[in-house]
């Protein structure tokens, strides 16, 4: 294991202490706890805030989304470990301004626990939350059990459209409807070529053969649905693509925004390999491409592989979509 690192166990919050001084234009610490970080114009009067959050290791997720029309603020956990609960209702009070907070985060049991914990004591201090899971990653469950599937990279493109709906003026309700439709018209699969390390145990966090890869792995390493050889760049992108088309199903005319993420350890021409692929195949499906994102958008710490998301448009999600959005980690004019 070669890692860049202090002591292990001050792994986040020494990140988290060079994100802040790296960026004090744009993200602040809410009641100087640095687990807890919201735009540095938050709270703004009178608009929905968004709160997300979730295990560190993931970055730009969960907090390299807050910014100007995206979410608000974030809660950040351990590596791959959820936010307190305390830390989520800090985050709520940061991004408050008296319409309401939308909380969206990806559908993992701990996280959805600890929401739920703040939203119930964000009540009582009078402030009103919805929520949406984040249900993207296909291989995780069957379409006809959607709702239970996990939450991956796909999380992007709700934290992007329903900040743009808050940034726009949508209250509460309006948001959230978007933020589900988001969801819902939103697939993802991802490949995993080599295991993630975690800082505080120095040891990987499953194996794999060097000539091994997983189809439909998880964001921290949860089984896919077949592990096997080592496939060319188009085989894999053809797998993963197709199964995607499937899964809606798409058909002729339909358009669609594609994010090809890398994990974390995958160089970007790598990535712009994938994306060939897939949008060849989508030519050949007659959809058409509307934005490609191609780029690191939710890794796995130093995970080898890539993910594909396939978001399905229409006049309304394009118009969300096309907003401009700025945060350390993601600037669209």
């Amino acid at each position: 294991m070669k890692k860049i690192l202090n002591d292990p166990e001050n792994f986040v919050d020494e990140m988290l202490e060079g994100l802040l001084m790296a960026h004090p234009d744009k993200l602040k610490a809410v009641e100087g706890n640095m687990r807890a970080l919201v735009r540095a114009d938050a709270p703004m009067a009178g608009k929905v805030g968004i709160v997300t959050g979730g295990g560190s290791g993931h970055l730009p997720v969960f907090l390299g989304y807050v910014g100007k029309g995206l979410a608000s603020g974030a809660a950040i956990g351990n590596v791959f470990s959820s936010p307190t609960a305390e830390q989520v209702l800090i985050a709520t009070r940061g991004v408050n301004g008296g319409a309401g907070v939308l909380y969206i985060y990806g559908n993992y049991s701990g996280d959805v626990l600890n929401f739920d914990m703040a939203a119930e004591m964000a009540d009582m201090e009078d402030i009103n939350t919805e929520t949406v899971l984040v249900t993207d990653d296909i291989a995780s469950a069957p379409p006809e059990r959607s709702s239970t599937r996990r939450g991956v990279a796909g999380m992007f493109f709700g934290f992007k459209l329903a900040g743009a709906k808050a940034e726009a003026g949508g209250d509460l309700q309006e948001v959230k409807a978007i933020a589900q439709k988001t969801v819902d018209h939103t697939r993802t699969m991802g490949v995993g070529l080599t295991p993630t390390i975690l800082p505080a145990a120095g040891k990987p966090t499953f194996t794999l053969d060097d000539d091994e890869m997983e189809i439909g792995i998880g964001i921290h390493g949860e089984q896919g649905l077949r592990r096997g050889k080592l496939e060319t760049a188009d085989e894999i992108s053809t797998d993963i693509t197709n199964r995607l088309i499937a899964d809606f199903p798409l058909k002729a005319g339909d358009e669609v925004a594609v994010l090809v993420n890398g994990m974390g350890a995958t160089p970007l021409e790598e990535l712009y390999i994938v994306y060939r692929k897939v949008a060849n195949i989508l030519q050949e499906h007659k959809v058409k491409v509307y934005r490609p994102y191609v780029g690191n958008f939710a890794t796995s710490l130093e995970m080898a592989g890539c993910s594909i998301t396939l978001l399905r448009l229409d006049d309304e999600l394009k118009e969300l979509l096309d907003a401009p959005a700025a945060s350390p980690f993601f600037l669209q004019v």
